[in-house]
């Protein structure tokens, strides 16, 4: 484990990338955050221990531990939006999610915003772009698989209550086709959870960036309702919600995995 990551290597063609449950924010930077930002709302609380099951499937997993306060690895670093026209937060965040500051005062200039991007944001993804390298040299195929959640209403983001599984292909370009079929079969032969995919989050930065199945690297994110697995007021991980919620994110890895394998071989 590192200060910026932790990593499991696996052997599998699945990579898992939690780029949003890390909390870690040096104390310099806490000093400056305002009361209700050093609470960091906008975390994806406990993904991590939701989906520590892969381990069984013998996946990498990479997971970020500096909280997303002090860089967004899942955001473009040139600054371009991943939503144009829309709410959405920068590479380093100035406003939460709800649209009030992360800071009291001396937000982050141009030299800090870069020094944060070379300390964090480039070598965690040095660090991903090695092990799909790996993966791939294994398999001649991957499957990144982004984790994310939310909570369930964020008004400024979306309208209404968030269905809980979103999954996201940028409308179909960062997997094959016979892939995110195979996952929402999955998401749709289920009745106790509400799905959408590529609604309002299509995948951020990571997804569209690493998510090149002509170079049989095949990308998804899924976007969880917090609901699903947690109790959001409370910021508790619920036991029984996640035992409910985890055989079928098992099944939707499975389903996955077994897509590209048989599109790995149909193209060998």
């Amino acid at each position: 484990m590192s200060e910026l990551f932790t990593l499991r290597q696996g052997e599998s063609p699945l990579i898992i990338n939690i780029p949003h449950a890390g909390i870690h924010v040096l104390d310099d930077i806490l000093a400056r955050m305002t009361e209700k930002a050093r609470t960091l709302p906008d975390t994806d609380w406990f993904v991590d221990r939701l989906y520590a099951f892969v381990a069984e499937m013998d996946a990498t997993i990479l997971t970020a531990n500096v909280s997303r306060m002090v860089i967004d690895l899942n955001r473009d670093p040139s600054g371009q939006s991943l939503y144009p026209g829309q709410a959405t937060t920068d590479l380093v965040p100035t406003e939460l999610f709800d649209g009030s500051p992360v800071y009291d005062g001396g937000a982050p200039d141009a030299d800090e915003i870069e020094r944060r991007r070379s300390e964090y944001f480039d070598p965690y993804h040095q660090e991903l772009s090695e092990q799909i390298a790996r993966i791939r040299a294994l398999h001649g195929y991957a499957v990144l698989y982004d984790a994310h959640s939310i909570a369930s209403f964020v008004p400024r983001l979306f309208d209404g209550e968030l269905p809980v599984l979103n999954l996201g292909t940028n409308d179909g370009g960062t997997c094959d086709p016979s892939i995110a079929r195979a996952v929402m079969q999955v998401m749709l032969d289920q009745d106790d959870y509400e799905t959408v995919a590529n609604g309002r989050f299509k995948g951020g930065w990571i997804t569209r960036t690493f998510g090149l199945p002509r170079h049989n690297l095949h990308a998804l994110q899924m976007e969880l309702a917090q609901r699903a697995y947690m109790d959001e007021a409370a910021t508790r991980y619920d036991e029984n919600r996640a035992a409910k919620l985890q055989p079928l994110l098992k099944d939707i890895l499975s389903a996955a995995l077994e897509a590209a394998d048989h599109l790995h071989w149909e193209h060998d």
